[in-house]
């Protein structure tokens, strides 16, 4: 049985999962903004702990599309998922450490574990530079899921046939163009015919 402490332990680490704040995540699920708020999470005399409602978790875990297996292994801290290779992401754009459809090959990876990651080709990418600030700052890693077919607004890592790996927000798509949108507003959003792109896999986790 989960505790009071465990589960919003596990709110909170779901919502780091998907680099949101707590209001955040209850935005992405379609609940009030301040769901998640720690000013939800105890009486207003500080006597009496609340507890997220069962509707809300479930629309948290929905939008984030992991199962309560993986948010108890969230909640609890217990080892959950799998090891996956870890890579620079200056490196990704470089030859030999992914085939055509954004697997991971090669050698020169080293393995890190995150909890909640069951495709068996994951990998993890560490950030570098501010590209992607404030969502991802630099040291940060991500895990990406090649089998995960991302969607509308959805954070992916992208490379494109010229070798440029980048993160961005997936905006619209349509047969003629691909719209990624920055995710630090200082750099301009981009718009690639689909043929300029080699793989498109979605981020499933950023440790932070």
């Amino acid at each position: 049985m989960l505790t009071h402490a465990q589960i919003w332990r596990g709110v909170d680490r779901l919502a780091q999962r998907a680099g949101l704040s707590a209001s955040g995540l209850a935005r992405q699920a379609g609940l009030d903004p301040t769901t998640f708020n720690p000013s939800k999470r105890i009486s207003a005399d500080g006597a009496k702990p609340r507890w997220p409602s069962t509707e809300s978790i479930a629309k948290a875990l929905e939008a984030s599309r992991i199962g309560f297996e993986d948010f108890a292994a969230l909640a609890t801290g217990a080892a959950s998922g799998r090891s996956v290779p870890l890579i620079g992401f200056a490196q990704a754009g470089s030859h030999g450490y992914f085939d055509d459809a954004g697997f991971p090959a090669g050698t020169g990876w080293e393995e890190v574990r995150f909890p909640g990651v069951d495709d068996e080709d994951a990998y993890a990418l560490e950030i570098s530079g501010d590209s992607m600030a404030p969502v991802y700052r630099e040291g940060d890693r991500i895990v990406v899921a090649p089998h995960a077919p991302p969607r509308r607004g959805d954070r992916v890592v992208v490379k494109t046939r010229s070798g440029e790996v980048m993160a961005k927000e997936l905006g619209r798509v349509t047969n003629q163009s691909v719209e990624l949108i920055s995710l630090n507003p200082a750099y301009d959003n981009r718009l690639l015919n689909p043929s300029d792109i080699v793989w498109m896999a979605r981020i499933v986790w950023a440790s932070q």
